[in-house]
């Protein structure tokens, strides 16, 4: 044993696992972030329809298509750091998984535009999602790991 509250064993299966988890966990709650603003945002704009260009295409980021793409990443942002809460539940690792999340969509997103991100605006908005998500995820993980371990299972202490 060394000593330490938790194993630091390199669990390959394990991690993987958490990476798909929290990839999916934000693909879905992004898609229906994106969804909601639509249906409350955007009903006004006719042109408007449901596509996976929301969520992939570098051009939806643009400020002259409307803000809720950008709200949606924003509140995305959020909802990814609750998912490294619960799905990670550590906080030395939530910058890991965030930036791995962040790179798999990056790399998807220059597959469906065949081109890599040339919109300032995409840039911003995923380097203050990515500090969002971060952020938000190490102060849940920490609030978590900074609990008191009970160590009896009555109120009093035996000496």
């Amino acid at each position: 044993m060394s000593g330490s509250f938790r194993s630091s064993v390199w669990d390959p299966s394990l991690i993987i696992s958490q990476i798909l988890c929290v990839q999916a966990s934000y693909y879905l709650s992004l898609g229906i972030w994106i969804v909601l603003l639509d249906l409350v945002v955007m009903t006004e704009q006719i042109e408007t329809q449901l596509s996976l260009g929301q969520i992939y295409n570098f051009d939806s980021f643009q400020l002259k298509n409307g803000i809720g793409v950008l709200c949606a990443y924003m509140l995305n942002a959020i909802t990814g750091g609750i998912s490294l809460w619960y799905i990670v539940k550590r906080t030395k690792h939530c910058l890991d998984f965030t930036v791995t999340v962040h790179l798999i969509h990056f790399i998807v997103c220059c597959i469906y535009n065949s081109r890599m991100p040339s919109s300032v605006s995409w840039w911003i908005t995923s380097i203050v999602v990515i500090v969002i998500m971060t952020v938000l995820g190490e102060f849940l993980c920490m609030r978590t790991e900074m609990k008191e371990i009970p160590l009896g299972t009555s109120g009093k202490v035996d000496l």
